[in-house]
């Protein structure tokens, strides 16, 4: 069963000294990073998401209420978007961006980018951050790449990850989520969190 590896938002902006950083965040970034080195024989792909935001609406408030409004955050080209350098993107093959002009949780809202882009997110330039590349959805690159098992980690357990993975079992992928190697933003509700995707049909493991 051909089987990829989703690293959700692994992103300045969510680790420590970001605008909405997690508690452990860039720690999380790191595990990942030797998981990843030890592992990466085990999948026949590897991507990564990233919240690439130009004007997200509501989703951003200066009176953020921390559930459906955040603080600014994964400006498209801004250094908060880009991945964290804990994050070792060798063996990651393509980057998928989300929530251009809207609130995007989901890994699977989000479209590839361009090949010619940096692993960081910045952009050539003289390229808009709005246009351009192609319009690949992540499940269509999933699906031409043979793909039926998905393993999800990243940052949050409780949103993005969390999104993804539901996400991920609608569209008919098995799917786990690699729960220590994720950071949450509401840590006491982590329990929760994992009830409720094991629920729905998400295998919760530990892998550490």
């Amino acid at each position: 069963m051909s089987k990829a590896l989703i690293i959700v938002d692994v992103q300045n902006d969510f680790c420590a000294g970001g605008t909405l950083a997690t508690e452990r965040g860039a720690d999380i970034a790191a595990l990942i990073s030797e998981y990843v080195e030890n592992n990466h024989h085990r999948y026949d792909a590897i991507v990564a998401t990233q919240d690439w935001h130009i004007d997200p609406g509501s989703h951003f408030s200066d009176t953020p209420d921390f559930v459906d409004s955040w603080p600014v955050h994964c400006v498209a080209k801004s250094e908060g978007s880009q991945i964290h350098e804990n994050l070792d993107t060798d063996y990651i093959e393509a980057y998928f961006r989300k929530g251009r002009f809207e609130a995007a949780y989901s890994g699977f809202e989000g479209l590839l980018a361009p090949e010619d882009e940096v692993a960081t997110g910045e952009h050539e330039p003289g390229v808009d951050a709005s246009e351009g590349g192609p319009q690949t959805p992540l499940s269509e690159w999933l699906d031409e790449h043979g793909i039926e098992f998905v393993d999800i980690v990243g940052i949050a357990t409780d949103y993005c990850v969390s999104a993804t993975a539901r996400d991920a079992v609608d569209a008919g992928y098995e799917t786990r989520v690699l729960v220590d190697l994720t950071a949450p933003v509401h840590e006491d509700k982590l329990d929760d969190v994992v009830a409720e995707l094991e629920d729905e049909g998400v295998e919760v493991v530990e892998v550490l």
